[in-house]
């Protein structure tokens, strides 16, 4: 309660300042002021730019002022860094009377000379000053130390829920969102130079479909339809390929109604790519050549720290058999003729089973061996694949839009990359048979209608009426991009590589 009546009066006390450079017949909030240079270009003046003789605009945020006598220095900050100004009731006195209603925070736009002080410091010769926007609200505390800059603004969640004052005092934030859009730029760079298109496809849906998850519904008014937004944009990439265009992808946002955890965040940004004439063998060293060659770029290596773990994206990446992974980290073994009961009580006398009531409760809810799998898969193989690996050859019920291998046909051409214990992306052979899609879709519907009941269950009979136009075989390629961008910011909760967060709603105080 203190501290918000503390900041109830120095929000007034700003006011009141603004107030006062109204009366001076200033705008608090100008209009216009284009800087010229930035603080980085500044600080990297050469001796022969010293001179009065040479003016230099800059614009940023006050972080510091130190008021002594008839002159006063403090620090401007922008997007490239920070230096010291100086200004003089002496040499500017309208300036030095408008700079006492300045507060740190405050955004300015100045003009003036470089000169050194007698410590050698750069420092700007304020000779113009235009405030351009009062910062009403008091920046948090900063304590500092040789060591460390300490803020008062540490709350998780608070910084989260104002990220732009995490951005503002935080620089080191600041830079981690710069190298997402970084890590971004660097596939588009890699996949355009290989003949890929960036194409966008809708993001609202007629009927929710390309994966399994429950969507977000919204209406349209004018048409009266109810929409859904979308769970993945893969069948409408597939339909370009039917159309005609060999390479496509596509990085945008996919929606889904689920739990948020450091792993999830309902609103995510997906990578997806489509080559025709491809499949499992050429996204496979896709995916490698793209993961590998981000990294290089970003990191300058193969190998990067990750938490406890030294990550080596050397290739090749091992690979391992989704069954075989299960069997090895769990000591179940798991195969298309395993008996659904053997399974289930084996399962029921694992350790890590035992211990959790709430998944004691879940497998008693299991039907069929594969939510078993999925289980195990999730509890004991996800968390140990810290160096980069792929997961192979899922069994084919579980994977309805991928092509199965011909001799062996209870597989499907898939894999999934994991790094770090994460799951970072899905691919596949696509399946091009309309009559083979028709019949798995049909399965996949009749499963979800017999788990869920009453619920609607949706096949998308547009996307079979373009298979049956002819689509050539192709792979097909999914990334998580917030994922990729956590492991190589050295994150570990997802929230952290989205600028704003999905949160629950602000507490009433």
């Amino acid at each position: 309660m203190e501290q918000q009546e503390e900041h109830t009066t120095l929000f007034q006390e700003r006011l009141a300042k603004l107030q006062e450079i109204q009366k001076e017949g200033l705008t608090p909030y100008s209009l216009h002021f284009q800087p010229e240079h930035t603080t980085h270009e500044l600080l990297r003046a050469l001796d022969s730019e010293f001179s009065e003789e040479i003016t230099y605009s800059l614009a940023g945020r006050i972080r510091s002022k130190r008021l002594m006598g008839k002159a006063a220095f403090f620090d401007l900050e922008d997007a490239s860094g920070k230096i010291q100004l100086y200004i003089s009731k002496d040499t500017f006195p309208d300036g030095f009377r408008i700079f006492k209603y300045l507060d740190i925070g405050d955004i300015i736009g100045i003009r003036g000379f470089l000169f050194r002080t007698r410590t050698k410091q750069i420092t700007l010769h304020v000779q113009e000053l235009y405030p351009l926007a009062k910062c009403l609200r008091p920046l948090p505390a900063v304590k500092e130390t040789e060591e460390k800059t300490y803020h008062s603004f540490q709350d998780q969640e608070q910084r989260y829920r104002q990220r732009y004052v995490d951005l503002m005092i935080h620089p080191h934030i600041r830079e981690k969102f710069i190298n997402r859009s970084r890590i971004i730029s660097l596939i588009r760079e890699f996949l355009t130079s290989r003949g890929f298109l960036e194409v966008e496809t809708p993001m609202m849906h007629p009927i929710p479909g390309g994966a399994t998850a429950k969507p977000f519904v919204t209406q349209h008014h004018s048409l009266g339809l109810e929409l859904y937004l979308r769970i993945a944009p893969e069948l409408y990439l597939k339909r370009l390929l039917v159309g005609g265009f060999p390479k496509v992808f596509e990085i945008n946002r996919n929606f889904r109604n689920e739990g948020i955890s450091t792993k999830h965040n309902p609103e995510f940004t997906m990578l997806e790519l489509y080559e025709s004439y491809s499949n499992i063998d050429g996204m496979l060293s896709l995916c490698e050549e793209l993961i590998t060659f981000t990294v290089e770029k970003i990191s300058g290596s193969m190998k990067i720290s990750y938490g406890d773990h030294t990550l080596d994206f050397t290739p090749p990446w091992e690979k391992i058999s989704y069954l075989d992974s299960i069997e090895k980290f769990s000591g179940i073994k798991l195969n298309e003729k395993t008996l659904f009961s053997d399974v289930f009580k084996a399962i029921q006398k694992l350790e890590e089973i035992q211990k959790s009531e709430s998944r004691l409760k879940e497998i008693s809810q299991f039907d069929n061996i594969w939510e078993i799998a999925d289980m195990l898969f999730d509890i004991f193989v996800e968390p140990k694949l810290i160096q980069p690996t792929f997961i192979i050859d899922f069994p084919s019920i579980i994977s309805p839009l991928a092509k199965s291998w011909p001799e062996r046909p209870e597989f499907a051409q898939r894999f999934e990359p994991y790094i770090a214990g994460r799951e970072l992306g899905n691919a596949f052979s696509e399946q091009n048979d309309p009559i083979e899609q028709k019949k798995r879709f049909q399965q996949q519907a009749e499963d979800k209608s017999q788990r869920l009941g009453n619920e609607e269950v949706y096949i998308d009979h547009d996307y079979i009426r373009a298979l049956e136009y002819g689509m050539p075989p192709a792979g097909g390629l999914g990334i998580g991009i917030d994922r990729l961008v956590m492991i190589l910011n050295q994150e570990t909760s997802i929230r952290d590589t989205i600028l704003f967060p999905l949160l629950r709603p602000e507490a009433k105080t």
